[in-house]
């Protein structure tokens, strides 16, 4: 069996790859692996399990649910919000495990498990090596130690999660949203309800599109994936500037009055600067990875600020923050983790912390975002390779070597294997985009070849 456990859990087509037997099982490996890890303390579990909209979350929570119950964990069923809501509950209702049922900006078809260990922290690597371990063993015979009687977990529905949430989300402005008029795309996903009620009561005047939910449309066509609905509808409706989330609301990007993207590295670069004014950027250091825009690094280094790179990632950048104690760092794609706030990545905490650094400036945000010029960077996904050897390959090794002498200094060259799909990206910058997308589709050719 490959490894099930991917950069951010265990993703697939859902009731194809992601069947309700093998939720089950995760689901009462985990609470074994974490009972032998004492986790639980001699005290019974809790639980908290929450999804998205997609209609196989339905199946699929009812066997992650029945799962942890038969292995005696009481569960807290929170209902649809999204991702870093069940993080944020796991860790105030001190519950010992968090589980997470969706697949984030993929298609409805896909759905995915993600376990949160209690603080609502995602699992350490090795922890969930041992849940595909014990998985494993369950599957090819070996029997669940099962409790009886009194001993099964008790399911409740926790209505109050949704208020608790938002009331967090409020509670950690910096200052209130009036005046400003946003859009908001929910990519009809977790945060349809949560993000608009958020928002409204920190007094901006909010229009929403993609917050319409029926099970089937999560992702279709609008959302943080596909930014020009929102950026029509920012510009048709004069608002400030507009927020747009994917199906689970971990990630944020953001559209200016003009209709222009602003995304995750240009939403750090504000970010850490209101921090650091506020006193608030621990280590004057911001926390990237290896796909952090090079313009980025230009803007913090001209405005005095540490940026630490990682693997690409959220939870990389989640390590990396943890250890050294920093308060902020993100991914260009739009998680952003303001650690002081939030466990994971949270895209509608950085969307209303954007929206206050507006309202506290009275500047735009197409000013705020101009702290940074993006470089062209090009990236071309191919798939159907042998993602493993992209390390290896002396092939596509000279080609790199080749490409950034071309390069100079003036941009860079990487080349690295998708964690959750069968590909490898090839990410070219340079200070001409055309230069960057010549130089990207023949390292695109040689990776076919190479690896194919």
């Amino acid at each position: 069996m490959g490894r099930l456990f991917g950069t951010d859990g265990v993703r697939g087509v859902a009731n194809a790859d992601l069947t309700a037997e093998l939720a089950l099982g995760l689901s009462v490996a985990a609470a074994h692996v974490l009972a032998e890890a004492g986790t639980f303390e001699g005290h019974r579990p809790t639980a908290v399990v929450g999804r998205d909209p997609r209609a196989s979350g339905e199946f699929l929570e009812a066997a992650v649910v029945a799962g942890l119950a038969s292995a005696g964990v009481d569960v807290l069923r929170v209902g649809v919000l999204p991702t870093p809501a069940v993080a944020y509950l796991t860790g105030v209702l001190g519950a010992d495990i968090g589980v997470m049922l969706s697949a984030s900006h993929n298609a409805m078809p896909d759905n995915g498990i993600k376990f949160f260990a209690r603080g609502g922290h995602k699992l350490a690597d090795e922890l969930e090596d041992r849940i595909e371990t014990v998985y494993d063993q369950h599957r090819t015979g070996a029997p669940w130690a099962r409790p009886t009687g009194a001993g099964v977990g008790r399911v409740t529905d926790y209505t109050e999660g949704f208020e608790r949430y938002v009331a967090h989300l409020i509670g950690v402005l910096p200052n209130r949203l009036d005046g400003l008029k946003v859009v908001l795309d929910e990519a009809h996903g977790a945060a349809a309800y949560v993000s608009p009620e958020a928002f409204a009561r920190a007094g901006a005047e909010v229009v929403t599109i993609g917050a319409d939910p029926d099970g089937l449309n999560i992702n279709d066509g609008c959302g943080s994936t596909h930014l020009s609905l929102l950026q029509a509808a920012v510009v048709e409706n004069g608002a400030d500037f507009g927020i747009a989330h994917d199906g689970d609301a971990d990630r944020c990007l953001a559209v200016d009055a003009q209709g222009n993207e602003i995304d995750g590295d240009q939403i750090l670069a504000v970010l850490a600067l209101a921090m650091r004014d506020a006193g608030q950027l621990r280590g004057n250091t911001v926390v990237g990875t290896v796909m952090s825009n090079l313009g980025f690094k230009m803007a913090m280094e001209r405005e005095g600020i540490e940026l630490v790179q990682t693997a690409v990632g959220d939870r990389y950048v989640l390590e990396s923050m943890k250890a050294e104690g920093y308060a902020l760092g993100g991914e260009q794609s739009g998680h952003v983790i303001v650690l002081d706030h939030a466990t994971t990545g949270d895209g509608t905490l950085t969307g209303l912390m954007l929206a206050a650094r507006v309202a506290a400036t009275g500047r735009t945000l197409a000013e705020l975002a101009g702290v940074m010029q993006r470089l062209p960077q090009v990236l071309v996904n191919v798939p159907d390779v042998d993602k493993s050897r992209v390390s290896t390959s002396a092939e596509l090794a000279s080609a790199v070597t080749e490409a950034e002498r071309e390069l100079g200094s003036t941009g860079r060259v990487l080349l690295r294997k998708s964690g959750t799909e069968p590909l490898v990206r090839v990410m070219v910058e340079a200070a001409d985009f055309g230069q960057a997308q010549a130089i990207a589709g023949r390292l695109a050719d040689v990776v076919k070849s190479a690896l194919g």
